[in-house]
């Protein structure tokens, strides 16, 4: 089944930052895909060729919305991110990379939400990160 990804998260360009649900088991886990071209609004300022840091972790943030909101009773509510535990970064992200975004919801409770998130290039992990949301009541 293919999916949009205006279906599942409110955010458009320049906000929106992943390009394809690959995946999606409601309340449990989603898959996305991020290609990082040159064209990237955040490369236009002049700083090196590498994705930030926060970027990416915005793109896991997303993912796991795309989870949360596929769930029926928060379909069309809005889910917050409220913060990240942990973040670990094995390696730089570059234009012509395709990055595999996945988020495994860990805990799932009224309207706060944990999950996992890696983000997988040629194979590798090379981003790991706890994220947490707040879903609007």
């Amino acid at each position: 089944m293919e999916y949009k990804v205006s279906d599942f998260i409110p955010q458009r360009y320049p906000f929106e930052m992943i390009d394809k649900i690959v995946a999606v088991t409601p309340g449990e886990s989603a898959q996305a895909q991020k290609n990082i071209t040159m064209n990237e609004w955040y490369f236009s300022n002049g700083n090196q060729l590498s994705l930030p840091h926060p970027i990416i972790l915005e793109s896991l943030a997303q993912t796991g919305v795309v989870a949360i909101l596929s769930m029926p009773e928060h379909h069309k509510q809005n889910v917050f991110f409220g913060g990240i535990k942990q973040a670990e970064f094995k390696d730089e992200m570059r234009p012509g990379d395709v990055l595999q975004l996945k988020v495994q919801l860990t805990k799932l409770k009224r309207n706060i939400g944990v999950g996992h998130g890696e983000v997988i290039r040629d194979g590798e992990v090379i981003v790991t990160a706890d994220l947490m949301f707040a879903i609007e009541a």
